[in-house]
């Protein structure tokens, strides 16, 4: 899935609630995240629920970044549905090129979460771009 794909969504979505319905379904459709790396080290925190998440980059693509996540919240694995449809498979640069808050303003993100949820979102944000950062710098 890719971000425009979930904007073209989200603009046949008359209001929240079925916005919100779908990053819920959204969340289903996550890959698989292996039980062992819901560690601590792999914790995101900052998050009113647990969300874990991987980064990896590979090198024979550009160092792109490769992300895995996992969250016990529903809402919150539709979330990373969508930072990995905005952030997995880029690289780094342009991983600190993209402004997530212009993405999250155009689903409304920013208007209907709650402030423990946009925290946690920035959170997960945070991770990634802190990765990203470090990739670029070698």
């Amino acid at each position: 899935m890719t971000i425009d794909e979930i904007y073209e969504e989200f603009d046949g979505l008359d209001n929240w609630e079925d916005r919100c319905d779908y990053l819920i379904d959204l969340g289903f459709d996550l890959p698989e995240f292996p039980d062992e790396e819901k560690t601590e080290a792999n914790r995101v925190h900052g998050c009113q629920s647990n969300v874990w998440m991987t980064l990896a980059r590979h090198e024979g693509n550009g160092n792109a970044v490769e992300i895995q996540a996992d969250s016990d919240a529903m809402i919150v694995r539709g979330l990373i549905a969508v930072l990995l449809a905005l952030y997995s498979g880029q690289t780094p640069q342009r991983i600190l090129e993209i402004d997530p808050r212009e993405v999250f303003m155009r689903l409304g993100l920013d208007r209907h979460l709650s402030p423990a949820r946009r925290n946690g979102l920035g959170g997960m944000v945070q991770r990634i771009r802190e990765f990203a950062r470090q990739v670029a710098s070698g």
